[in-house]
């Protein structure tokens, strides 16, 4: 068991990362977990964020020194229904040949160009096996291959196949292994070698399905839930990382499902990870204001998974909502809060 310190590994007082300009957002952000995507733009020198507050989807892209140079709101597509439906999550997908940005409501899924400028796929969810009270809705992204999953209210992960260029995206299959609503969706950094798994699916009980994605998803084991929901995952070279609502983040095997290492990260309900694949750091971030920062790695003796605490951060007076790193060597991260109209932006000293 880990437990997280306020500051660095060596030195208490020296701090890691200083605060950088912020970026203004029309409004806040909703109390949504994982709510805050990144995709970075090396060859522009540009960071786009994504940002989720009632039926608007906000993104902004950025220069390096934060200076905001553009932005664009996306509405939910009405469907059926009297009242506008609430997004629940925005997230780039970045597939071998393109990049499209996803967003789910409580009425469907739309699928744009990475811009956002033009909606190639509108998918509307199907309500008829849900309950007269049972809210209905999307939630959870991820990118596989040519795959993009989808999670839904029922625990049921709808799959898209993705063509290199055009509108024709076709769901291809729907995998069932959640008794419960899907949280988080996850998949293995592209530049990583082929595993036997790369995609984890979460859902409200804490369960976790781990699958071996291609032509037909095979469902390769289960980590059982333990009373708390897993709100975030991420998979990173064979290990899972999963964030829970008891604070807890949990290093699993994902070959086996074994747990490795417990973290007791946070004092209340964690709401987002992130992990910054060229270097193995991980970050959490939670309802106690804090976010973390961790370097996950394998003993060459043991190949048992370590984690070492580098840094801790406090937004002070702010319900943390999302977080991410902004580039792949995790030397920056940003966050997002309810009820505050800003990015907050942190670089490496």
């Amino acid at each position: 068991m880990v437990a997280a310190d306020s500051e660095g590994p060596n030195d208490p007082g020296v701090r890691m990362f200083r605060r950088e300009r912020s970026i203004p957002l029309q409004g806040s952000a909703a109390a949504l977990c994982n709510n805050l995507s990144v995709l970075q733009l090396p060859v522009r020198s540009l960071t786009h964020f994504g940002v989720v507050h009632g039926p608007n989807a906000q993104l902004l892209s950025a220069a390096p020194e934060g200076v905001p140079l553009a932005q664009r709101q996306l509405h939910a597509k009405e469907g059926a229904g009297v009242s506008p439906p609430l997004i629940t999550q925005v997230h780039w997908c970045v597939l071998p040949f393109r990049v499209l940005l996803v967003l789910t409501s409580h009425r469907g899924i739309q699928m744009y160009e990475s811009d956002g400028s033009v909606m190639v796929y509108w998918h509307a969810l199907d309500s008829g096996d849900a309950a007269p009270v049972q809210a209905v809705f999307a939630r959870g992204i991820a990118s596989s291959d040519h795959f993009i999953c989808v999670g839904t209210w029922s625990g049921r992960v709808l799959v898209f196949d993705i063509p290199a260029k055009g509108p024709n995206i076709v769901l291809s299959e729907e995998l069932s292994g959640h008794p419960t609503s899907v949280t988080d969706i996850a998949s293995k950094p592209a530049q990583e070698k082929d595993s036997m798994a790369d995609i984890v699916t979460a859902d409200d009980s804490g369960l976790l399905c781990i699958w071996r994605s291609g032509p037909e998803f095979k469902l390769l084991t289960r980590i059982p839930g333990f009373g708390a929901p897993c709100a975030s995952v991420h998979l990173w070279q064979g290990i899972i990382a999963a964030g829970y609502g008891n604070g807890q983040v949990r290093l699993y095997e994902a070959s086996t499902g074994t747990l490795h290492v417990q973290i007791d990260a946070h004092a209340r309900a964690i709401c987002a990870l992130d992990l910054a694949p060229e270097v193995g750091k991980l970050l959490s971030a939670a309802e106690d204001t804090f976010v973390h920062i961790w370097k996950l790695s394998r003993s060459p003796e043991s190949g048992c998974i370590e984690v070492e605490h580098c840094h801790g951060e406090c937004v002070p007076n702010t319900q943390v909502c999302g977080a991410r790193f902004c580039d792949p060597l995790g030397s920056s991260f940003a966050v997002t809060g309810y009820d505050l109209s800003e990015i907050l932006r942190f670089s490496s000293v």
